[in-house]
């Protein structure tokens, strides 16, 4: 505890953003002293861009090595016992149910509005074919249509439902994401390379140093063949019963839910794919956006094993390519907005080979108050102690002390 409460957090000043201009725009800037690199326009929505030699293939080569030093874990989490039992048990009425479920609200439930729900899959992606065959297990569906009625919903068992659901473990492919992944340390007494790339990605998205330092530190992660992320957004929306988990803890608030969120993501390609891997943007560019509109028939539009085609827009792996994109729209004064949609993105089935990529992650709150309240606290902490009285997830020590060349 503290003799006395920290003053009034600073006034934070407007969140830099590029502008897009528009779809192939290109522009020079100098992110390192010998070298131009150019800015490439991808979409407008979302807001992308690509950039070719990035990282050197050197730079590439160490940051897969560094990664294979500390040891890559399954990125793929499936809900605990706990949640399982949770949901089970969860007072929600059939009635309630199914009118969260019903999205066009005809009354009757088709495939799309549950497959829309990625959530009941625990842990596994759900095709239509999946659907059906646990609606003929449960005889949920006597006439076989693919349709459910309110009458057919409420005859259902939900227990009848979970247990199918529990008896079913996914295999790797049938997961929401099939790769592996671990976490380098850029902060103050990482590796050089680490600190250069680090202060690489400051120059590019021109945010406050405070911004960048304090974000999440560098995932490594390695799709191998077969490997796949289905389609997805970074950051969750900030609602009142949420918040941001790595402002959380400085802001001492009891909210039910916590959520990532990230401004921007920095993705680096480290290697050339054999086959597959690309980056998929399903509706980048779209005129609308309609969640429903994504799957039609049996076409998933996220599902990036079986029709990453038909996005819209798909960035192949090129070594030291990084692309990066806003996860948020502009709030009008300067600050982050409402999450952006259109940055639905995904991982394409690894076809041949493996791709590694590495994402860098820039953390903003939404509350402009509750961000400045934490870079007050953590420039406090680090003044008081060093980086030895930050918290937990902003460190990770486990490979500080190697030395690693080029």
């Amino acid at each position: 505890h503290r003799a006395q409460g920290p003053g009034p957090a600073p006034t934070l000043g407007p969140l830099a953003r590029l502008e897009g201009i528009k779809v192939g725009h290109e522009r020079k800037v100098q992110l390192v002293a010998d070298r131009d690199h150019f800015i490439r326009t991808l979409s407008l929505k979302p807001l992308l861009f690509e950039i070719p030699g990035f990282l050197s293939d050197e730079e590439c080569r160490l940051i897969i090595h560094l990664a294979q030093m500390k040891g890559l874990q399954r990125s793929q989490i499936l809900p605990t016992e706990e949640y399982e039992e949770a949901m089970g048990t969860m007072q929600v009425s059939q009635l309630d149910l199914f009118r969260l479920l019903d999205q066009n609200h005809d009354g009757r439930l088709q495939l799309r509005e549950v497959l829309a729900q990625t959530r009941l899959g625990n842990g596994r992606w759900m095709t239509p074919e999946n659907i059906q065959e646990m609606y003929s297990a449960i005889k949920a569906d006597p006439d076989g249509d693919g349709v459910l009625s309110l009458q057919e919903f409420s005859n259902m068992d939900l227990r009848d439902f979970h247990k199918y659901m529990k008896g079913h473990k996914a295999a790797s492919s049938e997961l929401v994401r099939n790769s592996h992944h671990t976490w380098l340390y850029q902060g103050e007494g990482a590796h050089h390379v680490m600190r250069a790339i680090r202060q690489r990605v400051l120059r590019l998205t021109r945010l406050s140093p405070e911004i960048v330092e304090l974000s999440e530190p560098l995932q490594v992660v390695r799709y191998g063949e077969g490997g796949h992320y289905h389609a997805h957004v970074d950051s969750g929306p900030v609602y009142p019963e949420t918040i941001c988990s790595h402002t959380k803890l400085i802001a001492n608030e009891s909210v039910p839910f916590e959520t990532s969120c990230r401004y921007m993501t920095v993705l680096f390609y480290l290697n050339n794919v054999t086959g597959g891997g690309e980056t998929v943007f399903p509706v980048a560019d779209n005129r609308t956006y309609d969640e429903m509109s994504l799957i039609q028939d049996d076409v998933d539009l996220r599902d990036t094993r079986r029709h990453c085609d038909k996005g819209n827009l798909r960035v192949k792996p090129r070594q030291g390519t990084a692309v990066f994109w806003y996860n948020y729209l502009p709030d009008g004064q300067g600050w982050v907005g409402d999450v952006d949609d259109y940055s639905l993105h995904g991982g394409c089935l690894v076809t041949s080979g493996t791709k590694w990529i590495a994402n860098n992650w820039i953390n903003v709150d939404p509350s402009r108050a509750r961000q400045a309240l934490f870079q007050q606290e953590m420039a406090r902490l680090a003044q008081e102690g060093g980086t030895d009285s930050q918290p937990e997830w902003a460190l990770d020590r486990a490979y500080r002390d190697a030395r690693v060349e080029l």
